[in-house]
């Protein structure tokens, strides 16, 4: 898999990538043919996997939604369901797109491996699937996300450099990684255990059920206990969700130590003003809407992805799969001005509020 460097590139959220000519075969039935091609009156299925962590409902399903309409001259019908962190929901979700007969799905999997099922059961009825975000099983015809180990290796990166003399092999770091049904989850574990391993030793580490913010708070509080609240070195959270619930935990028991996180959620973004938490990493929703947009149009309309998709990637079912990974960069109080406010996520008066206003005058954000 081509690695993409960790960088935003200036016009990012602009992206925009034609698709033409006619698509290659692969197993799954991704082929088309030119009697197969349609206009822009073309119905697309979108869904995604939660509602827990904000990006979805506030970025990736109204980004989704204006590039397809873009891209089909405002002809195109967008049908949207969240399974709200349930599988067996996103499948009864899979059953009603195709019996309303949508020609392409957007699927982000709550659970990867449990989906392939019905991504299988929409092949057969001539339903192409784009999986987003996360790489779903089954015979998927392209698939667009972030460089998920690079994401981890950014975040453990970003844990070094805050503990700076502190990283030692005797340091010890907390790991709070996300869900087993996440392949993402096991990508960012993955890239974050090889920037950590021998930098530092991993004192207790959790794979967290559902991404839960809870359910971080009580891994921490267990962490607090067994290691000692004052040989804790630094905390990994794969999110910042979690990292909310673990920053709850270690505020209670009187440790400020460095944590992670990814997303660039408010809350988060937030916090790190404040210095309770060290970094998220901040990734282009927009570039990866847009594109998961023009895979799915190209793919409902008979036409080739290979001006869009320049790399491959393989899951354990599907091989070489048409993907586009999207960069990513590590966000701290030196460049939120330089990513989330110059590229439209927030304002400043959306980051400084009364809770937040001495913080941002600190750090000379107005």
């Amino acid at each position: 898999m081509r690695r993409a460097a960790v960088a935003v590139a200036a016009g990012a959220m602009a992206v925009s990538l034609a698709a033409c000519g006619s698509a290659k075969e692969s197993k799954g039935g991704s082929s088309s043919s030119s009697s197969s091609k349609k206009g822009d009156n073309i119905k697309v299925g979108l869904l995604l996997p939660e509602n827990k962590t904000a990006r979805y409902e506030k970025f990736d399903k109204p980004l989704i939604e204006k590039k397809i309409k873009e891209l089909t001259n405002n002809k195109a019908e967008v049908e949207y369901n969240n399974a709200r962190q349930d599988a067996n929901l996103q499948a009864q979700q899979v059953d009603t797109m195709i019996t309303n007969k949508v020609d392409v799905l957007i699927v982000d999997a709550v659970d990867a491996k449990a989906i392939q099922n019905s991504v299988q059961k929409a092949v057969d009825q001539g339903i192409k699937v784009v999986a987003y975000d996360r790489l779903a099983e089954g015979p998927i015809s392209a698939y667009t996300s972030f460089d998920n180990e690079e994401v981890g290796k950014t975040q453990g990166q970003a844990l070094l450099k805050a503990l700076g003399s502190k990283a030692t092999k005797s340091s010890k770091i907390v790991m709070v990684n996300g869900s087993v049904t996440d392949p993402n989850a096991a990508q960012f574990k993955k890239g974050a255990h090889e920037v950590l391993d021998g930098k530092v030793t991993i004192a207790k580490e959790y794979d967290t059920k559902e991404w839960s913010p809870d359910n971080a708070n009580s891994e921490m509080e267990t962490a607090i206990s067994a290691v000692g609240k004052d040989k804790i070195a630094g905390v990994y959270s794969a999110n910042d969700g979690m990292a909310g619930g673990i920053i709850t935990a270690l505020n209670a028991a009187g440790v400020k130590v460095p944590v992670t996180g990814q997303d660039a959620e408010l809350a988060g973004v937030q916090r790190i003003v404040a210095g309770t938490q060290y970094m998220s990493v901040f990734k282009s929703y927009p570039q990866e809407a847009n594109v998961a947009a023009e895979m799915a149009v190209a793919l409902a309309q008979g036409k080739s992805l290979d001006s869009i998709a320049k790399d491959k990637v393989s899951s354990t079912s599907q091989k070489d799969v048409p993907s586009v990974l999207v960069p990513v960069v590590s966000l701290t109080q030196d460049n939120i001005k330089d990513t989330v406010i110059k590229q439209g996520y927030y304002t400043v008066a959306d980051i400084c509020t009364a809770d937040y206003k001495a913080a941002c005058d600190k750090i000379g954000l107005k």
